[in-house]
């Protein structure tokens, strides 16, 4: 032996198992079988090589026997194996004697790696009591991983603080757990205290908290708590003590874009305007016309920390000014313009009059009102009314200027008129009506027709367009065109080659405003020649002629 540990050996079977009904005897067949049984939770030692001598079976030592021994050959063929003389790994022990019965399979200690020279210890004996087997070890129980608490809230910070309390703002934690958070918990501790108190009793879900009856000018360390099913966060606190004091800001009146501009209501309208502010401490608030102090019999001011109420029941023209509104704190002040307008429809225009009247036409002038109704006139409506319908009918509708004209009036009618006046807020309640009337009569007009110089239009004949040179097919008809005029109108003759064409039912002459056409129906190629057109009348004659081949 040198010291190593025997190479691993190869995994036997059982032999007796397999050799159960063989004779004693016949054991030179067994040794092709490995005697050690398998072996897989003991360290590998090396197997006893074969003796030549002695018969192929290799004896195992007992100690190489798997936990679950098989059943033992029968006790015909213990006597004939024999141990192995040469073995390596240890001196052979003794088997002892193989019981008639196979006993019932005896749990044995792993096998233990050996060294070099040791002593192998021995097998019990056959009637010895077994050694008691080792209890299996006990299965570790998983233990269930406990749920996480939900992680710290982010970003806490302070959003106000006033005399006697302070608003705290903050984000969800990241991590909540899968039952999710119950709520949170604000916790409080003076500058210089170590005893930290809940604020609310019961945890709740939102990230805005106001702390309120505090005391001013105390510092107040504060922290919020995620908690869970689960259990509680880290607490997220705020790195500097919170000073309990009221910040002081400088008064700004934030006036509404639509009271920038002049505010108009109508005559017995309620005004009703906010104005929102700020400041702190809460800024003093007055209100003043004209440097004058307001008529509280008339207009209601009611003030708030951060706005101001104008209020008037029913509202008078004499309400209309621009009111002056001051926000002060200290010596520190914001003004604001208020600009106020009452108005009321205007009165009817002044001074309407019929200046002329001609043909169908009537001019009309008048003033404007007395009473603009406390804004600006945007124009004029013009009526008119027939005496036989007695119905008003617009004429113009917003004439800017105090004089019109109006036309297209019916011949025999009598007409009258009247003018109202427009502003913001209407037309005026009442119109101006003309005192007189208009008379459209019908003018007597002698017709006396136009004397018109005689002309003498006589003419000789003379062709504006002659005719053209023309080829044609054989069994197509063709036409011949020219114009002509003269005074009177010209007698038009045709001629063929210089003979006259008479009433010949080929030949189909015709003369329309001056435009002479001659067809020929169907020409065959006698009827190819020289055409002429002549026009005759009592101051002279002319002619034009042309060429006609038929192909």
């Amino acid at each position: 032996m040198t010291g190593k540990t025997a190479p691993p050996a190869k995994k036997p079977a059982p032999a007796a198992a397999k050799k159960k009904a063989a004779p004693a005897p016949k054991q030179e067949a067994a040794p092709k079988e490995e005697a050690a049984p398998k072996e897989e939770a003991a360290p590998k030692e090396e197997a006893a090589p074969k003796e030549e001598a002695a018969p192929k079976e290799e004896a195992a030592p007992k100690e190489e026997a798997a936990p679950k021994e098989e059943a033992a050959p029968k006790e015909e063929a213990a006597p004939k194996e024999e141990a192995a003389p040469k073995e390596e790994a240890a001196p052979a022990a003794e088997e002892p004697p193989a019981p008639e019965h196979p006993p019932a399979p005896i749990d044995e200690p792993a096998l233990v790696p050996m060294e070099a020279g040791a002593e192998v210890t021995p097998a019990p004996a056959e009637g010895s009591p077994a050694p008691p087997a080792e209890p299996p070890a006990p299965e570790p129980k998983l233990e269930k991983p406990k749920e996480e608490p939900p992680s710290c809230p982010l970003s806490l910070a302070v959003e106000e603080v006033s005399e006697n309390s302070f608003t705290l703002t903050w984000k969800a934690p990241e991590q909540t757990g899968r039952a999710g958070l119950d709520g949170y918990v604000v916790e409080i501790c003076k500058d210089g205290s170590s005893d930290w108190k809940a604020v609310n009793q019961e945890p709740f879900l939102s990230t805005h908290y106001t702390i309120p009856n505090l005391s001013s000018g105390d510092k107040i360390h504060v922290r919020v708590v995620a908690v869970s099913a689960s259990g509680a966060s880290v607490p997220a606190t705020l790195e500097q003590p919170v000073l309990i004091r009221e910040i002081l800001q400088l008064p700004k009146i934030r006036m509404p874009r639509h009271l920038r501009e002049t505010y108009i209501r109508r005559v017995g309208d309620a005004v009703n305007i906010m104005i929102p502010f700020q400041g702190k401490p809460q800024p003093e608030v007055s209100w003043t016309k004209g440097g004058q102090p307001l008529d509280t019999n008339r207009i209601n001011i009611r003030n708030t920390a951060r706005d101001t109420i104008f209020y008037i029941r029913q509202a008078q023209r004499g309400d209309s000014g621009k009111y002056e509104l001051t926000v002060q704190i200290n010596g520190a002040e914001d003004k604001a313009t208020l600009d106020i307008q009452v108005v009321e429809p205007p009165g009817p225009p002044q001074n309407l009059k019929l200046v002329d009247v001609w043909g169908f036409n009537v001019a009309l002038e008048w003033t404007p009102p007395a009473d603009n109704g406390n804004s600006e006139i945007k124009g004029y409506r013009v009526q008119k009314s027939d005496k036989k319908s007695g119905k008003w009918f617009t004429v113009l509708e917003r004439c800017t200027r105090t004089s019109c004209t109006i036309s297209d009036l019916i011949i025999g009618n009598i007409y009258s008129f009247r003018v109202f006046s427009e502003n913001i807020c209407g037309l005026s309640d009442s119109a101006a009506v003309a005192s007189g009337v208009a008379h459209i009569e019908k003018t007597k007009t002698t017709y006396q027709p136009e004397k018109i110089p005689q002309r003498d239009m006589m003419e000789p004949p003379k062709f504006t367009q002659p005719l053209t040179d023309r080829t044609t097919t054989r069994g197509y008809s063709t036409h011949l065109f020219c114009s002509v005029r003269g005074f009177p109108q010209p007698k038009i003759i045709w001629l063929k080659n210089q003979m006259e064409i008479r009433e010949d039912p080929k030949y189909i002459a015709l003369i329309d405003q001056g435009v002479c056409s001659l067809e020929i129906r169907k020409p065959g190629p006698f009827d190819g020649g020289v055409y002429t057109c002549k026009a005759v009348n009592p101051l002279g004659e002319a002619s034009v002629d042309c060429r006609l081949d038929v192909k």
